[in-house]
């Protein structure tokens, strides 16, 4: 066991582990050059050049987003050099959304993280990535929750931190552990990244044919538009028309977001709603993504909704600028600060959704929004958005390029939640020795 004397005694109530293993108090499996510590507390005017630092919304389910991370001065960030990343350390969130944590990829060195989140460099004879597994294992949970203070905010003080019990099964076994369980979460990562990509591909078509019209423009230029096949680029006009919005191909028309789409206000009362019914709030949709990927059921659920379709547009209507919105993957309710639209027309289904997802939308839908601590768009305002409006063939090509990705990333996204789960279900057996390796192996091996 590793222990040395200024290290933590562990709680009197540890959980048993298997025969043969020992557990040891994180502050004992720590680099002492290092020491765990938290990160910046005062990181002041965020600065467009300056040096990225994590936060507890950049750390989710054992991954770190580096999507809209807060920027510091570089005199900022030098007076905290000691929680400066070097790649390697455990992540764990301290503050709010307690208990969330990642391994840091090595590609991050030189970034460093807020207040908010503790930076472990755990020594490489036992792993960081066996320690992160353990984090996340449901008794490390409960103890960062019974120990959590919560006269603000909840939050876990580095002291207790220190004393979170880590199991310590042989090293073969702790290897094979985490490939077992780091295979799963590869899958689940390798899924992300597809529908990222996918959502790349649908976004670029749509500025290409919408916004900047670039197959018109080859066109107009006697070439053929490229990357287009022929049939396609027949659908297109090789000239341009003067609009209310300036110029757009010849032969469109000036319309609105409502003349493609309707709000649906299906209304559901609380005592109506059946258990186990698929339930999204706006904190289980992601910013900047289509991909709707999280929801809760809507069992205690006691104020009314609003019903959705697969396939329905959702938009986050409260603090638009957040940037919600995606496809429902499913049949389910949501909260009534989410709009439901559905496209008219299966053929306006692709054209409705890339305006609807788009940075242009978002901005105009914020600009008009009431309230000034929550503000709020309404789907009144959001119908009235102007839009280049195509010929049918037109919209009706994108909605068939489109429609097979919606139905790619779904697919990809109820992969992820069966692997999570089974993840979830391995994880504290394996971290407890109550499965054994064989067993977890023909497991994953059957998933992925």
């Amino acid at each position: 066991m590793v222990h040395s004397p200024t290290t933590p005694d562990l709680p009197i109530d540890l959980p048993p582990v298997a025969d043969g293993w020992e557990c040891a108090p994180l502050g004992g499996l720590i680099d002492e050059s290092r020491g765990i510590c938290y990160g910046i507390v005062q990181p002041g005017s965020p600065q467009e050049d300056g040096i990225p630092i994590l936060r507890v919304g950049n750390i989710r389910q054992g991954r770190i987003s580096t999507d809209h991370v807060l920027r510091v001065s570089p005199e900022v960030e030098a007076k905290y050099s000691r929680s400066r990343l070097r790649g390697g350390e455990v992540l764990l969130t301290l503050v709010g959304s307690l208990g969330e944590s990642a391994v840091v990829p090595e590609e991050l060195a030189g970034w460093n993280v807020a207040r908010a989140v503790a930076v472990i460099p755990v020594i490489e004879d036992v792993g960081a990535r066996w320690v992160e597994l353990c984090l996340r294992s449901a008794t490390i949970q409960h103890y960062i929750r019974i120990w959590a203070t919560t006269t603000v905010q909840a939050t876990l003080n580095l002291r207790d931190l220190a004393r979170l019990p880590i199991p310590l099964p042989g090293p073969k076994e702790r290897k094979a552990i985490s490939c077992i369980l780091g295979a799963l979460d590869d899958k689940i990562e390798l899924n992300g990244l597809m529908n990222q990509t996918l959502e790349e591909m649908a976004r670029t078509i749509f500025k290409s044919w919408f916004v900047d019209f670039d197959p018109v423009r080859a066109k107009a230029a006697g070439q053929q538009p490229p990357g287009l096949a022929s049939q396609i680029a027949d659908l297109f006009p090789d000239a341009f028309q003067e609009s209310e919005l300036g110029e757009i191909p010849t032969g469109w028309q000036v319309g609105t977001l409502g003349t493609i789409a309707n709000e649906v206000r299906d209304t559901v009362q609380a005592s109506e709603i059946k258990r186990g019914t698929p339930y999204i709030a706006l904190q289980h949709m992601p910013r900047h993504s289509i991909a709707l990927a999280s929801w809760d059921l809507a069992d205690g659920i006691a104020s009314a909704k609003l019903r959705f379709k697969a396939g329905d547009l959702l938009f986050g209507k409260l603090r638009p600028y957040f940037h919600k919105v995606g496809p429902a993957p499913l049949d389910g309710i949501c909260s009534t600060d989410i709009v439901v639209s559905r496209p008219l027309k299966e053929l306006w289904y692709g054209l409705a959704l890339g305006h609807m997802s788009s940075g242009a939308f978002v901005d105009y839908t914020y600009s008009g929004s009431t309230g000034t601590k929550m503000p709020r768009t309404s789907w009144r305002y959001m119908s009235a958005f102007r839009i280049a409006l195509p010929q049918t063939p037109v919209a009706a090509a994108f909605s068939a390029i489109v429609r097979p990705m919606i139905s790619r990333i779904w697919h990809c996204i109820f992969e992820q939640r069966n692997l999570a789960a089974v993840r979830d279900t391995l994880l504290p057996k394996l971290i407890s020795g109550e499965s054994r390796v064989p067993d977890a192996e023909q497991i994953v091996a059957r998933c992925t």
